[in-house]
C-alpha cells in the first residue's frame, strides 16, 4: 500500500510539473496570408493620341519626277478599345480615327494660256486592330495589326485662272502592324507610345495607273481605363 501511495504521489509530481513547464513557453500565433491586389488591364477604354506621321508614294516616278514621293505630317485623333488579362498575356481589340494631313505640290508646268499644277494629299486615317502584349505589373509591351483605311486625292489644277481641272479621292484599305509601350499612371490612366506602319497597295488614280501608298506615324496617346476588371491575388506572409 505504502509503494502504491509513493507511485501515486509521483505521478501526480510530474504532471503538475509538465503543466508549469507548459504556461512558460510563449505561444506564437501563425501569420495570416496578406492578400493584395495587383494592377489588371482588364476592361474598357477610350482616349487620345497626337505625333506625327509620313506618307510615301510613288506619284514622283509616275508623273516624270513632278510630284515628290514622301511628305510629313502632323497626326492626331483617338481610339477606343477593350483589353482582356490572362496571367500576364494581355489580349485586345482596338479602333483609331484621326487626322492625317499630309500634302504635296508639284511644280507649275506652263501650257502657254495657262500654268497647271498637280498635287496629292491625306486628311484622315482609321484602323481596327487586335493587340496582344505581355504585361508586368502596370507596364504592358505589345504588338498590333489589323486592317487600315485612309483617304487620298490627286488633283490638277489651272493655278493661274484657279480652276481644278481634274480630281479624284479614294478611300483605300490595306494593312498595318506595330508596336508600342502603355503604363498605368493611375488605376484609370495609361500613357503610351507606338509605331504604326501602314501599306494600301498600288491603284489607278485620276487616270495614273499603279499608285502605291505606305504610312508611317509615331504618337503618344492617354487612355482612361473605365473598369480595372478582377486583379490577380498574390499571398505573402
Amino acid at each position: 500500500m505504502k509503494k502504491l501511495l509513493v507511485a501515486c504521489l509521483a505521478s501526480t509530481a510530474l504532471v503538475s510539473g509538465a503543466s508549469a513547464a507548459d504556461l512558460g513557453v510563449r505561444r506564437v500565433a501563425v501569420p495570416a496570408a496578406i492578400v493584395a491586389p495587383s494592377f489588371s488591364w482588364t476592361g474598357f477604354y477610350a482616349g487620345l493620341n497626337v505625333g506625327l506621321g509620313s506618307v510615301n508614294t510613288n506619284l514622283s516616278a509616275l508623273t516624270g519626277g513632278n510630284l515628290a514621293g514622301t511628305a510629313t505630317a502632323f497626326v492626331g485623333g483617338g481610339q477606343i478599345g477593350y483589353n482582356h488579362q490572362i496571367n500576364n498575356i494581355v489580349l485586345g481589340i482596338e479602333g483609331d480615327l484621326g487626322y492625317f494631313g499630309a500634302q504635296r505640290r508639284g511644280a507649275p508646268i506652263n501650257f502657254g494660256a495657262f500654268a497647271a499644277q498637280f498635287a496629292w494629299r491625306t486628311t484622315w486615317d482609321a484602323s481596327i486592330r487586335g493587340r496582344l502584349g505581355v504585361a508586368v505589373d502596370r507596364t504592358l509591351l505589345y504588338v498590333t495589326g489589323g486592317v487600315a483605311f485612309a483617304d487620298l486625292r490627286v488633283s490638277q489644277t489651272d493655278i493661274t485662272n484657279n480652276i481644278v481641272l481634274a480630281s479624284q479621292t479614294q478611300v483605300r484599305a490595306g494593312w498595318t502592324v506595330g508596336a508600342g509601350v502603355e503604363h498605368a499612371l493611375t488605376p484609370n490612366w495609361t500613357v503610351r507610345a507606338e509605331y504604326l506602319y501602314a501599306n494600301y497597295g498600288s491603284r489607278t488614280i485620276a487616270a495614273i495607273p499603279g499608285v502605291s501608298m505606305q504610312t508611317h506615324k509615331v504618337r503618344l496617346g492617354v487612355n482612361y481605363l473605365f473598369s480595372t476588371g478582377p486583379s490577380a491575388i498574390v499571398a505573402r506572409y
